[in-house]
């Protein structure tokens, strides 16, 4: 069991922005929204991620001890679309009224994917760069809502941020377009990479696991190991919190180079310990073994 991590991240903005005052106390559910929320929100907010540095928001098991996280925030932040909907109950049993941020609900201009084992949608909106964007977007406007006064300075923060990741998105694009068609098929350990194949033009030909913490049979495996050789996939993604095993295994018998220390849930060690770092951190690993 993982208790509350405190984020710190440093933003590139002018501390005169902010009026004076308490800061906004928020609780977001992972780090990567955590980070997001620190970027905008600089010296003024205090943000605190439920699940820490290398876990996993789809199997977290919170403390009862955690409901003291919600004692005095101000704002919760959540991703949505069944990724961390236990947020929803632990609010419960801490009494909290803190209005609640869903980042990847109902997003205009989002082509959502459809969890075809889970039903739904696919809730990893975030790796695509673009609808990153889309999360800071109402991320300012939860917290000008909250704290009006200090409006001025989440606006500018935000639109210093956004050019970030207008940049983080491009340096993508750019990089992955120099692998060769016949290098871009890959499997990933969980479906955590269609909206970030879908953005910069990779086939994501299968799943080594439908959900975290349910390992395949021995069948599903095999079927896997079939669609690899079949297809021609060039790598198999896996995250830095799963043990490498499984994956190990069906390298050893497909021959298929195995990347496993890419980022998707969570953030983890420097360069990965900020969104945009983790994205190039993943960009690269990934240029790196598919040329």
């Amino acid at each position: 069991m993982c208790g509350l991590l405190l984020v710190t991240v440093p933003v590139a903005c002018s501390p005169s922005s902010d009026p004076p005052g308490a800061a906004i106390r928020v609780v977001a559910t992972t780090t990567v929204i955590a980070d997001l929320v620190a970027q905008v929100g600089g010296d003024r907010v205090s943000v605190r991620s439920l699940v820490p540095a290398g876990g996993e928001p789809h199997t977290f098991d919170p403390r009862p001890s955690d409901v003291t996280a919600f004692a005095d925030a101000d704002l919760v932040v959540m991703n949505g679309l069944g990724l961390d909907d236990w947020v929803v109950e632990l609010m419960t049993e801490a009494g909290s009224e803190a209005p609640v941020l869903r980042l990847g609900e109902d997003l205009a201009g989002v082509e959502y994917i459809a969890d075809e084992e889970e039903g739904g949608v696919n809730p990893h909106l975030w790796l695509d760069v673009a609808y990153a964007e889309l999360y800071v977007d109402r991320i300012v406007d939860a917290l000008v809502e909250v704290d009006p006064g200090a409006a001025d300075g989440y606006v500018e923060r935000a639109t210093t941020y956004r050019a970030e990741l207008d940049e983080l998105d491009g340096y993508a694009r750019a990089e992955l377009a120099a692998v060769p068609n016949e290098r871009r098929r890959v499997v990933s350990m969980h479906d955590a990479f269609p909206y970030f194949a879908a953005a910069y033009d990779l086939a994501v030909v299968g799943v080594v696991v439908d959900a975290p913490g349910q390992d395949p049979s021995a069948g599903e495996v095999a079927q896997l190991i079939d669609a690899i050789d079949q297809a021609g996939v060039s790598a198999i993604l896996s995250e830095d919190q799963f043990p490498p095993d499984l994956v190990e295994q069906i390298a050893a018998e497909t021959g298929v180079e195995v990347v496993a220390d890419l980022y998707s849930d969570s953030l983890g060690d420097p360069p990965g310990d900020s969104f945009v770092g983790m994205v190039r951190w993943d960009v690269d690993r990934l240029v790196e073994v598919l040329r």
